[in-house]
């Protein structure tokens, strides 16, 4: 069996810690420091580790400012888990909620339980 490409981004989301840390620079990169004072229950030392595993699966980049590490988001492996996993369900699903929605909501159209039976 291949090895999957996208196995360190699955590892990567798998924590919630991780999770919450692309939610935070989803809108604005931050800092280190600003990212460790999100999570004061985490020691700094365990977010910085969070911040590796996330980089190992190419879920962040970070630029040297000075002193300061400034954390951005990188889309890309997402929209590959996205192409890989869901794009390929989303149809059937969706094809599926719309043919329950529209039998829900008009119930005279759908058969008796009698021209059921009859059909068998």
């Amino acid at each position: 069996m291949t090895p999957d490409p996208l196995e360190d981004v699955w590892k990567a989301l798998a924590h919630p810690v991780r999770r919450s840390i692309l939610d935070a620079i989803r809108d604005e990169p931050k800092a280190t420091g600003e990212l460790t004072a999100l999570f004061p229950e985490v020691s700094r030392f365990s977010v910085m580790q969070h911040i590796k595993v996330l980089e190992k699966g190419q879920l962040l980049s970070r630029r040297k400012q000075g002193r300061h590490c400034i954390h951005y988001i990188n889309p890309v492996p997402i929209q590959q888990i996205y192409h890989r996993w869901v794009r390929h369900y989303e149809s059937n699903w969706a094809e599926s909620l719309v043919s329950l929605k529209n039998q829900l909501e008009n119930p005279s159209e759908l058969p008796s339980n009698t021209e059921q039976r009859n059909k068998k």
